[in-house]
């Protein structure tokens, strides 16, 4: 579900807004180099597991890897949302309504693997209140730093964002949604999501 509405926000709400810039391939371009910027975020992340959390991944430093990686994906949904807001107030409060479902699991199964390593309950609700930070401070860059861009460098972050999403939505959370035996509620999930974000945005729109 969590997937179908990151796809949404990208469908819906963020390609369609970058690419009516005078000059859509920039944009295009940013879009492509969001996924690329991901990909070897990715990496280095896997890197650092590796390298400190053995192949297994069960020490502590995985969670760790974890939670910063939750943590820069919180940021960049700042940065989103902060960016969107300086086109248009109804869009950013769209984004930031579509990031909160999608958001919850990835906080929940952080959250999950610091208790599985014996953290306890008030450290792991300090670490769960520590998310809001990252959010805060994307959204406070994101809305001050291209407040007096120019058009098309707001575009090209909100696609760049897009790119990153993209490739999270899809080489992430649906992977991890079926790394289980596929269920048909699923796909229909999925749907769901996707039809979730985009009634708020057609409604909230108006």
């Amino acid at each position: 579900m969590a997937a179908g509405i990151i796809l949404a926000v990208i469908g819906i709400e963020l390609m369609p807004e970058a690419i009516e810039a005078e000059l859509p391939y920039v944009p295009l371009l940013a879009f492509v180099a969001g996924s690329g910027f991901f990909v070897l975020l990715d990496r280095g992340i896997d890197y650092v597991q590796s390298r400190f959390g053995g192949e297994t991944k069960k020490g502590m430093s995985a969670a760790v890897a974890i939670y910063i990686g939750v943590t820069i994906d919180l940021f960049s949904d700042g940065i989103m949302i902060g960016t969107g807001s300086t086109v248009a107030a109804s869009l950013g409060l769209l984004l930031a309504l579509g990031q909160v479902p999608a958001d919850i699991p990835e906080g929940f199964a952080t959250i999950a693997t610091f208790k599985a390593k014996g953290i306890s309950k008030g450290k792991r609700l300090l670490l769960s209140a520590s998310f809001a930070i990252p959010i805060f401070l994307g959204a406070t860059v994101g809305f001050w730093a291209v407040r007096d861009s120019s058009e098309i460098i707001k575009l090209c972050l909100l696609a760049f964002v897009a790119g990153i999403l993209l490739t999270v939505a899809v080489e992430e959370m649906l992977t991890e949604a079926h790394d289980r035996p596929d269920s048909r509620w699923a796909a229909l999930a999925l749907a769901g999501g996707f039809a979730l974000f985009t009634f708020l945005s057609v409604y909230l729109g108006e």
